[in-house]
């Protein structure tokens, strides 16, 4: 039978990973079950499950695709752009939930081509109790039910008996009635007893049906028992069977529960070819009985068997048993603290331990004294111990042939030196002067880290404005209110581009992109785009720690992701003078130029008509000065007015071209 979107597998204790054989869009849509039970303690790798525990042996594994169909995967929107990926996964969708209703189909229970329904030996469940005579039966209906048929099977060789008489008890129930009035007449004088001589002929009984019916219309005081003289062998028959009519009347409940049975396919005649083991049964009921009401015993002994512990071994304690009974008392008191002597079990080997060290024992309490003393300055012990390791350098170092010890008394002159150097204005002396500055910077720069810290180095919390180098950024990081963010643009540069490939419902993209390039980038300061269509900061992603981008969405498997990260800068507010290669502020007028020899700028008067003064008069007329600006020959004004005219002044013709002003020499 093909299975198109499920696989089955019987645990072993031991594998962890089965395959999947069918595809799927998600691996959110793969489910998996032990023994019918639902599970999410596994993980999917393409198309591999891999169980967090392995399957226990015989567990029945089953791995399916559970395609939804509640809604569509994609919807489509008037004016979008689609991609191979989305109207694949949109087919998919329909074409997976197909597959899996014919699964569904397929491993129903179905009629065979000979109109019956096959099972395909596998068990069915909850089924209801029978009503009709056609009704499937369930286990628990038989088990139920168990327990009249074994109270049958206990009595069979009787009720074979009553089968093989069944017309003749019929005839005796019809005539109960007659029968009891024969019963009344039988006296002292004229006891039953008499019938002992005719043993036979059980049958006569029925086939004198009618003379019984007649004899016991007849019967009356003056009518006597005695005139059944006559029926001497009919009533021998009846005194015969007295025994099985009695187990007839008896057993009359379990006789109509046989009749029940009686089927031409389950007819209670063959317990008849069970004669001998169902009397046997019959004969051991009591002790069966017995079983069954000791049933918790026998377990609890059955439970104690083994092949080193055999219950038959008892068969030869039985002296030791009889002193057991004796000791009841004794017994039942150690049962009382049963407890405590599993406590003590429990540290057996410590007991044996102690039991050992009687000596050493006696000896500690000849010391008691010196012990307690011992114990009072316990602290001062302590002391020792936790200095025995400083201790212990002093001893060894003692122990050379040149201590360290002995090197520092050789050079007592240089520790002079430094002493005094401590008690004077010096290095040492300032930084202890100063040392809560410094502390105050070891606590501000915390030194480089893959991780970011989150603890000063006193332990203290952190305080805005710490620094740490983020070696896996390589990136300088400042503590802010809001965390810790780049102290400088994680982009070298003014820009840099990332692009990564999409696999199936990805949404965290990070770390090396398809070009090997890791990404990096300042919050707020990034555009990405998804198959070329710009995603909103925000509402389509989430871009804040500077190493990964989060989508609200998942991509589909090959999508493209691009993305822009721009460097951050400040623009300074510079000085031309502050420049290295530009001398110091000239007079008024002057302009920056390069001087004669083509080496360096210079401040110098203007020789050329290149340079000029402009502004607005409050006309809004723009005007050109000529005042100290070297233009020549122009003594008649101090300044021209330029109204879109042209004009022209000892040599030079001055014109407005849409708003730029030209001047031709």
């Amino acid at each position: 039978m093909t299975q198109y979107a499920f696989n089955t597998y019987t645990g072993n204790g031991s594998t962890t990973e089965y395959s999947i054989s069918f595809s799927y869009i998600d691996s959110t849509h793969v489910k998996c079950f032990l023994d019918g039970v639902e599970t999410s303690a596994f993980t999917i790798s393409s198309s591999t499950v891999t169980f967090n525990t392995a399957p226990t042996t015989s567990s029945v594994i089953r791995i399916e695709r559970q395609t939804p169909v509640d809604s569509r995967l994609v919807d489509f929107q008037d004016g979008s752009v689609l991609t191979e990926a989305e109207l694949d996964m949109s087919a998919n969708q329909n074409f997976y939930a197909v597959q899996e209703i014919t699964d569904d189909q397929s491993n129903n229970l179905g009629l065979t081509t000979a109109d019956v329904y096959d099972a395909n030996n596998k068990r069915i469940i909850n089924v209801a109790d029978p009503v009709n005579n056609t009704d499937a039966v369930n286990k628990q209906f038989i088990s139920t039910n168990l327990p009249n048929i074994t109270t049958v099977s206990g009595i069979a060789s009787d009720v074979t008996d009553v089968a093989n008489i069944a017309s003749d008890v019929t005839d005796v129930a019809n005539n109960e009635t007659n029968i009891n009035t024969v019963s009344g007449q039988i006296s002292p004088t004229n006891n039953i007893s008499t019938l002992a001589g005719i043993n036979s002929q059980i049958t006569n009984v029925a086939n004198n049906n009618a003379d019984i019916s007649t004899v016991a219309g007849q019967i009356s005081p003056t009518n006597n028992i005695s005139t059944l003289a006559g029926l001497d062998t009919e009533l021998s028959a009846i005194y015969n069977i007295r025994t099985n009519i009695t187990n007839v009347d008896t057993n009359s409940p379990n006789v109509n529960l046989v009749a029940g049975q009686i089927s031409p396919t389950n007819n209670i005649s063959t317990l008849a070819t069970l004669d001998t083991e169902l009397s046997a049964i019959y004969g051991i009921r009591n002790n069966i009985t017995n079983v069954d009401t000791n049933s918790t015993n026998i377990n609890l002994v059955a439970g104690q068997i083994s092949p080193t512990n055999n219950i038959n071994t008892l068969g030869n304690l039985s002296s030791e048993l009889t002193t057991l009974g004796a000791l009841n008392t004794e017994i039942t008191n150690l049962n009382n603290i049963r407890t405590d002597i599993s406590g003590v079990n429990a540290i057996s080997s410590e007991v044996q331990t102690v039991a050992g060290l009687n000596t050493e024992i006696s000896n500690l309490n000849t010391i008691r004294t010196d012990i307690t003393a011992v114990a009072n300055i316990s602290t001062d012990i302590q002391d020792v111990q936790d200095k025995i390791a400083e201790l212990q350098t002093v001893a060894n170092d003692l122990n050379e042939v040149t201590s360290e010890i002995e090197t520092v008394a050789g050079s007592i002159a240089n520790v002079d030196a430094v002493g005094a150097d401590l008690l004077g204005a010096n290095n040492i002396q300032t930084v202890a002067n100063n040392l809560s500055s410094v502390n105050s910077f070891a606590n501000t720069y915390l030194g480089a880290s893959a991780t970011a810290p989150t603890l000063d180095p006193d332990g203290s919390a952190l305080d805005v404005g710490d620094l740490y180098f983020d070696t896996s950024s390589s990136s300088m990081k400042v503590y802010s209110s809001g965390g810790w963010i780049n102290s400088g643009s994680s982009v070298n540069g003014t820009a840099n581009r990332f692009k990564y490939t999409a696999t199936a419902s990805q949404t965290t993209f990070t770390g090396a992109d398809d070009n090997s390039s890791t990404l990096a980038y300042d919050a707020g300061f990034i555009d990405i785009y998804l198959n070329g269509i710009r995603l909103v900061n925000g509402s389509d992603f989430t871009a804040t720690s500077g190493t990964s981008i989060v989508l609200t969405t998942g991509a589909s498997v090959n999508d493209i992701l691009e993305i822009v990260a721009f460097g951050t800068f400040s623009l300074s507010n510079f000085n031309i003078t502050d420049a290295n290669d530009v001398p110091a502020l000239g007079s008024a007028g002057q302009a920056l130029v390069v001087n004669s020899g083509g080496t360096a700028l210079e401040f110098s008067n203007a020789s050329s008509a290149e340079v000029y003064g402009f502004h607005k008069d409050s006309n809004g007329d723009l005007i050109v000065t000529t005042t100290n600006q070297g233009v020549d020959n122009i003594s008649s004004a101090t300044y021209a007015t330029f109204d879109d005219v042209l004009f022209s002044a000892s040599g030079f013709t001055f014109s407005l071209n849409n708003g730029e002003l030209i001047a031709t020499i």
